[in-house]
């Protein structure tokens, strides 16, 4: 679900109420203050479900605890060691094992006291120090911005929560209490720390399955970021639980009974739906609270996965049905292990009810996620390794921990962290059958990528549900998706990036986008350098390139290839490292003080092909190559290459006087031909200049030539010269030279054509 907040103003307005001035001290809440929990009262937590608990242990990280944190104390005036006590009671509720209980205990002693690493690995052993670790945020960040500081303190606590899982669990009860407590802290702080919890702390609650903590901190959240909102829709539940108090009861007695009579033991509860859940429902949908049918939910809980569709079958035959309300979760899991059938019926005094079937167990995982998985019993070994076997939301968190660490800067990671942790979900299925869930609104692009990063990388078209469609395509749920693939291509259209919703296709599509650039530069480079070592006849070779790798600070071939494709090292310094005596020859053949371009035009306009020019074969070839930008060029001229820092090659004809800008720099100069294929024709832009008579109709004229001689044109721009001429500039797309010269002959013979030439940039 998408929380939409409020405008900066909206949301000052709707927490006049509560905040406090700027020069006012925070105001406290006046309650009294609760009690510490004892070191007995832990113990005897922990003992009562799990009689097999370390006493000792738990004893010596409470003491050790109270001491690190000595005279500290919380924004609310409380003693600091309240909170990891609070936390480790948010633990035991879970029923955790007693190393998560004495890591919830120490969790900010390495942050916030003299303790260290080395210090409680020696008194509590190598495990507790680990998770103590892993809960530590990152000191001393030399990084500019505030968010790029919590990206990289997000990007350690995900790692080392796919080291051990129990890393997020102290994370998020320890986020728990902190929410619970927020009303001490300066508003400024208290709104940034609830919108940080409904980003990211939330949703990764929902994505372990752990809806009882996800739905606490989003309604704290939500009544820290818009209390106004939280109090209407708190107000209208409280008045409709009273007004249908009577109703909830009777459709819990009906349920029960009629189950019953059928032989059928279940448990029936009902349950109304939290503030957050409503109000964001309500935005999405666009509707006002009295037009939600299903704000009031039951649970039907029964032994097992027979019974649960016995169960259905028995309410289906009371009940009418709402049609396309049926799901079963229980033949196709949720990735965070959510398994339940979802039906709504239309029950008692005709009020539609909402009815989640399930087993004993699956209530368990549903309310509790992860931690419904028991980690203290004997045999168990690892929770890491535990819950990989046995749980796919663990799994899912480790497989997008990976994906989400080849981001490539901070910002990005912590924009795909909150991207693939939010959005809800849809399951398509490839022809094979395997089930691929995505977020919501992801196209083909995702899909392809979510199968392998190769599909994603060669897909070219795909067919959904046996029709072709475009790769932008919006899946739905049940969709069968074929993606098509071509070996001819190596890597996607960059553009694709801004068409992916997962961040794991954003993310592959930019790794491949960058190497597949990388590549086009390092074969430019290599080009560069073989063609300076036959000009100068030394030998190259890779493995003595190699041996001088140190000397122009690069750490591989492919490095140095590239550097010299983009410009940031010049062959001659690749040719000094291998050949420390070698001495570059300058340009001499063209002459310094007559000009480069001008000697070169002295040149046989159909020169032989030079075997060390570099082959220009068009824009989509493997080098990167584009056209002079004001005029271009065409097979059949003579051409010369410019290297461009960063850019790549500029191709020029050589009569365009754009090339006396780098006569002083004779090193950017590239000997280059054409190498166009008969069988493949391209096209290449060029430019044209027509004065025209200023008459109805004659641009048509022109454009009528232009297209019956198959030139395409790419742009139009015209000058009113006189009052009877017009100048029109076009640059147009043609084959080669012999084209061009066509096409100007037909316009020539035009009437309405005073005037027409070719520019050159």
């Amino acid at each position: 679900m998408v929380y939409r907040r409020r405008t900066p103003t909206q949301m000052q307005a709707a927490t006049e109420s509560v905040a406090v001035a700027p020069t006012a001290p925070v105001a406290r809440p006046a309650k009294p203050r609760a009690r510490m929990m004892r070191q007995y009262d832990l113990v005897e937590r922990v003992r009562s479900y799990n009689p097999n608990t370390n006493e000792d242990l738990l004893n010596r990280a409470y003491v050790y605890a109270m001491k690190a944190h000595g005279s500290q104390t919380r924004a609310s005036g409380d003693p600091y060691f309240s909170h990891p006590l609070e936390v480790a009671a948010i633990l035991t509720d879970l029923k955790l094992d007693d190393a998560t209980i004495v890591a919830a205990l120490l969790h900010d002693t390495i942050e916030d006291t003299e303790s260290t690493r080395a210090e409680i690995d020696q008194i509590f052993g190598p495990e507790i120090g680990a998770l103590v670790e892993g809960l530590t945020k990152l000191k001393r960040l030399e990084l500019v911005s505030r968010e790029a500081k919590q990206a990289e303190n997000l990007r350690k606590l995900l790692l080392a929560i796919a080291d051990d899982v129990r890393v997020l669990l102290v994370k998020l009860a320890d986020r728990l209490h902190n929410m619970r407590t927020l009303d001490f802290v300066p508003p400024e702080s208290r709104r940034r720390i609830a919108e940080e919890t409904l980003d990211i702390y939330a949703p990764l609650a929902g994505r372990m399955g752990m809806q009882e903590m996800r739905e606490e901190l989003e309604d704290l959240s939500f009544r820290t970021l818009d209390p106004e909102a939280y109090s209407v829709v708190m107000q209208r539940l409280d008045a409709l639980a009273e007004r249908n108090r009577n109703l909830i009861g009777e459709i819990e007695d009906q349920l029960s009974n009629n189950l019953r009579h059928r032989g059928l033991g279940a448990r029936v509860y009902g349950r109304r739906k939290k503030p957050f859940s409503i109000w964001t429902k309500m935005e999405r949908k666009s509707v006002g609270f009295e037009q939600l049918s299903d704000i009031f939910g039951f649970r039907v809980v029964v032994n097992d996965i027979e019974s649960c569709y016995r169960a259905l079958g028995i309410v289906h035959t009371t009940w009418p049905v709402v049609p396309g309300r049926f799901k079963d979760y229980i033949s196709t899991p949720k990735q965070n292990d959510y398994r339940s059938i979802h039906t709504t019926v239309i029950g008692p005094g005709n009020q539609r009810v909402e009815l989640q079937i399930r087993t004993e167990a699956m209530d368990q995982i549903a309310e509790r996620g992860i931690a419904a998985h028991v980690f203290y019993k004997e045999g168990v070994g690892s929770p890491t390794e535990f819950l990989k076997r046995e749980s796919n939301a663990f799994a899912w968190l480790r497989h997008t921990i990976g994906i989400l660490s080849e981001s490539a800067n901070p910002e990005e990671f912590l924009e795909h962290t909150k991207l693939e942790l939010f959005h809800d979900q849809v399951f398509c299925f490839t022809p094979k059958g395997k089930l691929i869930a995505l977020p919501r609104h992801a196209n083909v692009i995702d899909f392809a990528y979510a199968v392998h990063t190769d599909v994603g990388n060669s897909a070219v078209g795909c067919k959904i549900n046996g029709q072709f469609a475009p790769l932008s395509s919006e899946l739905q749920n049940g969709d069968e998706v074929e993606v098509l693939t071509s070996e001819a291509q190596s890597a996607p259209p960059s553009a694709w990036e801004t068409l992916a919703v997962t961040g794991k296709a954003r993310a592959a599509i930019r790794r491949a986008t960058r190497t597949a650039v990388r590549d086009q530069y390092a074969g430019l480079g290599r080009r560069i350098v073989e063609r300076l070592f036959e000009r100068a006849k030394i030998e190259y070779a890779d493995d003595k390139l190699k041996g001088a790798l140190p000397r122009l600070a690069r750490t591989s071939i492919e490095d140095v290839m590239a550097a010299v494709g983009r410009g940031e090292i010049k062959a001659s310094h690749v040719a000094r490292a291998m050949y420390p005596d070698y001495k570059e020859e300058r340009i001499a053949r063209y002459g310094i003080k007559k000009g480069l371009a001008g000697k070169l035009k002295e040149k046989s306009s159909e020169p032989p092909r030079s075997p060390v020019a570099i082959p220009i074969r068009g824009i989509n070839s493997d080098l990167p190559v584009k056209f002079a930008p004001n005029g271009g060029a065409v097979p059949g001229d003579r051409i010369v290459g410019i290297v461009t820092p960063g850019e790549g090659i500029t191709i020029y004809p050589i009569q365009a006087p754009a090339l006396k800008d780098f006569e002083e720099e004779p090193e950017r100069w590239l000997d280059v031909r054409w190498d166009i294929e008969d069988s493949a024709p391209q096209r290449f832009p060029a430019r044209i200049r027509v004065e025209n008579v200023n008459e109805p109709g004659a641009l048509a004229q022109i454009a009528t030539v232009i297209a019956e001689h198959d030139g395409n044109i790419d742009n139009i721009s015209m000058q009113r010269r006189s009052p009877d001429f017009t100048e029109t500039t076009i640059d147009l797309e043609v084959y080669d030279l012999k084209h061009l010269s066509a096409i100007l002959a037909q316009l020539r013979a035009k009437a309405v054509v005073a005037r027409v030439e070719r520019v050159n940039g």
